[in-house]
């Protein structure tokens, strides 16, 4: 591959950094469709909105992908960074250290804190906040890229 193909184009390093955000939003938007739609666990109010914003970020870090597109990290920051935010806030709710507000599990709805919401020892929340941040700091790198 080129260093740098264009105007528009990515560097080597940053079409590295896009192509693991894209597989990270991937792997995060599959692995929610599989819980939801074939473990049939649904997910609370929060778990949606996390959801609204990681879906089109794997449509959106795909498609700048393929066209190698240096600017895609304008559209993915404020999607990651708005899905941190709410997973951040979901997990803070999850371990208590924040008192609940609102009511993202109802009572006779889904569950958080059920053992069916742990992956791997963590919770599905803080699994969100990683990938999220993961997602964030990997566009960070293409900006820097692009602007160094």
């Amino acid at each position: 591959m080129v260093e740098n193909s264009g105007k528009n184009g990515l560097g080597v390093r940053e079409n590295n950094a896009l192509f693991a955000a894209w597989l990270v939003a991937l792997l995060s938007t599959l692995s929610v469709l599989f819980i939801g739609e074939v473990l049939g666990q649904t997910p609370c109010v929060l778990c949606w909105f996390q959801r609204a914003f990681m879906f089109p970020l794997a449509i959106i870090l795909g498609a700048g992908l393929w066209y190698s597109d240096s600017n895609v990290w304008r559209y993915g920051l404020p999607l990651a960074l708005g899905g941190m935010g709410i997973a951040l806030y979901h997990t803070l709710l999850y371990f208590g250290i924040i008192p609940e507000a609102i009511q993202p599990c109802s009572a006779s709805g889904p569950s958080c804190t059920d053992q069916g919401m742990v992956i791997l020892g963590l919770p599905i929340p803080l699994l969100a906040v990683v990938a999220f941040l993961t997602i964030f700091i990997l566009l960070l790198q293409i900006y820097r890229g692009r602007n160094s």
